[in-house]
């Protein structure tokens, strides 16, 4: 006779991902869903005759599978399907194509262009269209699942011959075109980099032209911002028009108070969020540092801080190790040694504890980890910020309550992308799921030592198969992409 469930969970704590308070459950999940969840304070428990496999989680917390809702991982999860920086500390989903930068769709004609040669080189980029990109990662079968937005300065490097410029109404028409046939094949929507070089010259009226067919496709508009620094609210205003304009959820990504002189304006940025949310859909996303990682930027190289250099094309041997100590050494200025080191990535030390406290706790705020998967130092981030949420800021520093903590990695980061039946723990909806330990877990990875996997993960499900077990991989890797829905964003 057959088995009522594939794999039955028993007697966890239950955090359903909607904030709610944990309850006492047995979870059964079948063909892939979640067929059946016990509510041991008002239901009998579940036959463990009833499954095929059954794990026993007395003692443990089950929690929708995290989502992480800004990664760069949109070649990595072709080239590395296995993921386990991402697997590993829980995460089932990855939204890729943020701050501008995508994988598709892309024509390259040499070398990809900061900051897209964080994605990788330029054998790595072979997706013309968005669809080939689709097709390429279901070919691949990562262990974690796959949405992913448009990058605006990939659509610029398709179609303009330099960046220092505005597009023209050409150029525009045709970087459209390119959006809408990634919107019909489920694109989430549409990014920005305004910050970057390659798209800092790019005036406010060519995004608001680029984003018309976000509406109607029930897309989304996020943007790394013009400036994390000084004009940091006039980036914002600028990000809350184009969400207007554009009759589009706006999300701020990587919202942060950069450089020392923006130390301690958290409360007026967030009150600023909070105004616009008086008249349009804002949300932001947070990774839970201090410290930012991006490529080496003359703009940012400051003494205020600790830069550490994480790679360097014509300096390879400088990676690993201080900005002013290299500057120091060869006798230089900093902007000196910068030049010289590009390209090359960095750490920037540059914001207070004290902001990122009070943005990570603000109701608005999902957790994204923007991770750099093929940084050879990467900040740590990439393998810890989803168990560091949960462990140093929830359980140890009482920021939030452990269930605000997974509303923000699960439900929320689900309901403001559109990602249907996924982020709540919910009968007939997909089984990903993580088991893990309250009490213990926590981010292993550090600054010096960045590839560590997390303490305290002791099973990861996505789409119902086992993929995470007792700090390893089982194997099996049933990711898949994830359209867009159609339904409307909370």
């Amino acid at each position: 006779m057959p088995h009522l469930f594939d794999t039955l969970i028993r007697c966890v704590l239950l955090l359903d991902g909607s904030g709610a308070a944990a309850r006492m459950a047995d979870v059964g999940v079948r063909d892939g869903r979640i067929a059946r969840i016990a509510w041991l304070d008002e239901d009998a428990p579940l036959d463990p005759g009833s499954a095929a496999h059954v794990v026993e989680g007395h003692g443990l917390a089950l929690a929708p599978g995290f989502i992480d809702v800004h990664t760069h991982d949109d070649t990595n999860v072709v080239r590395e399907p296995a993921m386990t920086p991402k697997l590993s500390q829980g995460v089932t989903t990855v939204i890729v194509g943020n701050c501008g930068i995508s994988a598709a769709p892309v024509t390259l004609a040499g070398d990809p262009p900061d900051p897209m040669n964080l994605l990788g080189h330029a054998d790595a980029f072979r997706y013309p269209d968005f669809r080939s990109y689709v097709a390429a990662v279901n070919a691949a079968q990562p262990s974690v699942n796959v949405a992913a937005l448009v990058g605006h300065t990939a659509l610029r490097s398709n179609h303009m011959d330099r960046f220092d410029r505005a597009a023209s109404a050409d150029e525009i028409t045709a970087m459209r075109a390119q959006l809408q046939e990634a919107l019909d094949a489920g694109a989430l929507g549409l990014s920005t980099g305004l910050a970057y070089a390659n798209a800092f010259s790019a005036p406010t009226e060519e995004v608001l032209a680029l984003a018309a067919p976000l509406a109607d496709a029930g897309g989304l508009y996020a943007t790394h911002l013009r400036s994390e620094f000084a004009e940091i609210l006039e980036a914002m205003d600028e990000a809350f028009r184009i969400g207007r304009h554009a009759r589009v959820p706006v999300v701020i990504s990587h919202l942060k108070c950069a450089g020392v002189a923006n130390w301690g304006r958290s409360g007026e940025v967030l009150d600023a969020l909070e105004h616009a949310q008086r008249w349009q859909q804002v949300g932001c996303d947070c990774y839970p540092y201090a410290a930012s990682s991006s490529t080496l930027d003359l703009k940012q190289v400051t003494g205020d801080f600790d830069i550490l250099v994480t790679w360097s094309e014509p300096e390879p041997a400088m990676g690993g190790r201080l900005l002013a100590d290299i500057a120091n050494e060869w006798g230089v200025d900093l902007h000196t040694a910068a030049r010289r080191l590009q390209p090359a990535g960095a750490v920037y030390h540059g914001m207070e504890e004290a902001d990122v406290d009070r943005i990570l706790r603000h109701p608005a705020t999902v957790i994204g980890s923007d991770g750099l998967p093929n940084d050879p130092l990467p900040h740590p981030r990439l393998w810890g910020a989803f168990p560091r949420v949960l462990g140093h800021y929830a359980r140890d520093r009482e920021l939030f309550p452990l269930a605000v903590a997974v509303n923000k990695m699960t439900g929320l980061s689900a309901e403001r992308f559109g990602l249907a039946e996924r982020g709540f723990v919910r009968e007939g909806y997909w089984a990903d799921l993580v088991l893990f330990d309250p009490a213990t877990i926590r981010d292993a990875a550090t600054f010096t030592e960045p590839v560590a996997p997390a303490e305290g993960i002791a099973a990861v499900w996505v789409n119902g198969e086992l993929s995470w077990q007792q700090r390893a991989p089982t194997g099996l890797r049933a990711g898949r992409f994830i359209p867009r829905a159609p339904a409307a964003r909370a």
